[in-house]
């Protein structure tokens, strides 16, 4: 630690301010981000206090650090940071990881972290100047991670749409059928006139492309109406679902815990090694969905795609795993396991004790999908969104060694272990 840096203790540094009541959050929208003890739970219109900040999660067994750049809302199971004295507000950020704060416990049986708990804790505080040093290289990891999420979400939403327009909704048989003049079924004429509503902006497909969908429907008695000549098949008989996978007890392999899942998505961070001892099993190219509530109502559904070659993984036994079988492949797993209606199916099957229900697998024996009658269509969807994959698994890949340097940087940078040039010199080979 540096002569200059000053010992102090929380109290005298900061004030932990009581978010407020908020009705509403989760189903708003508007420009604010909302913050709960563990991060992000919705958005509102107002704010309660500018940025940037930092929210800490004040209640619950995981109470979390945030940062806002934007003003932002705090509700009341969180504090939001004030500081006393010349600090930088996203230096205090990670100070606060450093010491640990959000890990305080005042032993009540709900897990809570307390105002005094915080404030008798010391810290070393360095000159103005070096804080925004260290803000400034931690955060530039941070905001390149970030922005790499962003690309990730832009490139799933990208492939969601083009396989909900073909396989859900069938827009290119909608297109096809009022092209042809044939007469599209009543219960997809809402669908028809919102395609023909959008006149230029309704695309055609290049002519390879658009022949292979028919322009008419047939009705069937699992789906009702799907396009003409195509397959009704049980999600069970089109998956591979929980695929058999050898793994030896004790082999130390990729682990993959329940709170790596994102709840949007795909994209798998957190990867850790341990001894099998039991749970899912996993190859490179399946598809994680959590069967367990509230995980899967938020949302939790990842792809492996960070193991080598033949390598197995494992995870919570609380994963459903799913594996494309000939044509289907990962991009088409993966889109379907984020489909409104496949989802809502899951949650539907879900039993079990309150609190405890978890999704059935004879679930999948009545979920239908609409299949084309030969690969070539399949094939075609695989190769026009593959490329979004893969650029997803790249940065993916490329966010887990921003994050492991960026840990690795955070307690030496915190604790005057390493100087600011040193870690610039890391950040640049990395980058």
């Amino acid at each position: 630690m540096a002569n200059e840096w000053r010992r102090s203790t929380w109290g005298e540094e900061i004030s932990l301010e009581y978010g407020k009541g908020l009705r509403g959050y989760k189903d708003a929208k508007g420009p604010c981000r909302v913050y709960g003890s563990n991060g992000p739970v919705g958005w509102t219109t107002k704010p309660l206090t500018d940025g940037p900040g930092v929210i800490l999660g004040r209640k619950g067994a995981y109470r979390g650090v945030e940062y806002s750049k934007k003003s932002f809302f705090v509700i009341d199971t969180a504090y939001y940071v004030k500081p006393k004295t010349e600090l930088d507000m996203r230096w205090i950020y990670y100070a606060i990881q450093h010491y640990k704060l959000g890990e305080i416990n005042d032993g009540s049986p709900i897990p809570s972290t307390t105002r005094a708990a915080v404030y008798v804790r010391e810290l070393d505080v360095p000159l103005h100047h070096e804080q925004r040093a260290i803000a400034h290289i931690l955060g530039s990891l941070d905001d390149k991670i970030e922005l790499n999420q962003r690309m990730n979400e832009t490139l799933e939403a990208m492939a969601q749409a083009l396989f909900k327009s073909w396989f859900s909704d069938f827009d290119p048989v909608i297109d096809n059928a009022l092209a042809a003049g044939n007469t599209i079924p009543e219960e997809l004429q809402a669908r028809a006139a919102l395609r023909e509503s959008l006149g230029d902006a309704r695309k055609p497909l290049p002519d390879a492309l658009r022949n292979l969908f028919p322009s008419e429907f047939v009705t069937t008695e699992e789906m009702g109406r799907i396009p003409k000549r195509w397959k009704v098949v049980p999600a069970e008989k089109a998956l591979n679902i929980n695929p058999r996978v050898q793994l030896k007890k004790n082999t130390i392999v990729p682990f993959v815990d329940m709170k790596a899942l994102p709840i949007s998505g795909f994209s798998i961070t957190e990867v850790s090694q341990k001894a099998y001892s039991g749970g899912a099993k996993f190859n490179n190219g399946d598809v994680l969905l959590a069967r367990i509530t509230p995980c899967l109502e938020n949302g939790k559904t990842g792809i492996v795609d960070f193991l080598d070659g033949d390598e197995v993984g494992f995870g919570s036994t609380e994963f459903i795993v799913f594996r494309g079988s000939g044509s289907i492949t990962t991009p088409f797993v993966a889109c379907l396991s984020r489909l409104t209606s496949f989802r809502e199916h899951c949650i539907q099957s879900m039993v079990g004790s309150s609190g405890r229900q978890r999704v059935q697998n004879a679930c999948f024996s009545n979920y239908y999908l609409a299949v084309p009658p030969d690969n070539d269509l399949l094939n075609n969807f695989d190769r026009l969104v593959r490329g979004n994959f893969d650029k997803i698994t790249e940065q993916t890949a490329q966010n887990r060694t921003l994050t492991q340097l960026r840990d690795n940087l955070l307690p030496k940078l915190l604790s005057g272990e390493m100087r600011i040039p040193d870690a610039e010199k890391l950040v640049e080979a990395v980058a």
